[in-house]
């Protein structure tokens, strides 16, 4: 008797469980996004900027004076916005398309850890530091973009930096890269994703050294409660 192929994920549903995860993240927008939240989220923000003071892990306006003026900032901004997200759906879709079985752990926790970071949000918004008066707003400045007015703001939480989704994303899909394939420049690029967002979001004022912590905590998390789960 033939055994049956094994049926994949359905792409259909995969896309429901995506839209319902970014649904979830407008709805906390939606709850944290007025005059007081603002006002509430750049407090939280300086007890961060202080806290980091105390720490003595402030490092974030040095890199910044450093980078201005000697890399390019315009395309820093470009792979802030856009490269992230490209390569965590990008290799989640290789993955999708191959049937592969790592698939189904790696998209749970770029889900979980998208919807966990929502209670961290609407508990504790937080406004990124490029906000602040201590800080240059490379998109601004640089790249001629308000991420925190107008349509692109009604896209995203402009005051969801802590903990870092960029940098959960990050470890995750260094995982997702390694199981797209075991050529050796595709394991070095895992091996350097995570450490090149963690730049990217330090210079260009998105988020702190806290921030980037976190989000790191939170994606290996992520990663440990999907396979436990698998």
């Amino acid at each position: 008797m033939r055994q049956r192929r094994r049926e994949g994920p359905s792409v259909l549903r995969e896309a429901a469980i995506g839209l319902g995860t970014y649904a979830a993240a407008l709805g906390v927008r939606k709850a944290v996004w007025s005059p007081g939240g603002r006002a509430r989220a750049r407090r939280n923000a300086d007890r961060l900027m202080r806290l980091e003071q105390r720490l003595g892990i402030a490092v974030e306006p040095a890199l910044q004076r450093a980078a201005v003026g000697r890399v390019p900032l315009g395309a820093l901004n470009a792979a802030y916005v856009g490269a992230n997200i490209a390569c965590t759906v990008g290799s989640l879709a290789v993955l999708l398309r191959r049937r592969d079985p790592g698939y189904r752990p790696l998209r749970r926790s770029v889900a979980g850890t998208m919807l966990a970071a929502q209670v961290a949000f609407l508990l504790y918004p937080t406004a990124p530091p490029r906000a602040t008066d201590r800080f240059v707003d490379t998109m601004s400045e640089a790249s001629g973009v308000d991420l925190d007015s107008g349509a692109v703001s009604q896209l995203f939480n402009p005051i969801a930096a802590m903990p870092s989704i960029h940098m959960a994303w990050a470890v995750i899909s260094a995982e997702s890269l390694r199981a797209c394939s075991s050529h050796p420049s595709v394991r070095t690029a895992a091996v350097l994703y995570p450490p090149a967002v963690a730049g990217i979001v330090l210079v260009t004022a998105n988020h702190l050294v806290v921030d980037v912590l976190a989000g790191s905590l939170l994606g290996w998390a992520g990663l440990r409660a999907a396979r436990v789960s698998a």
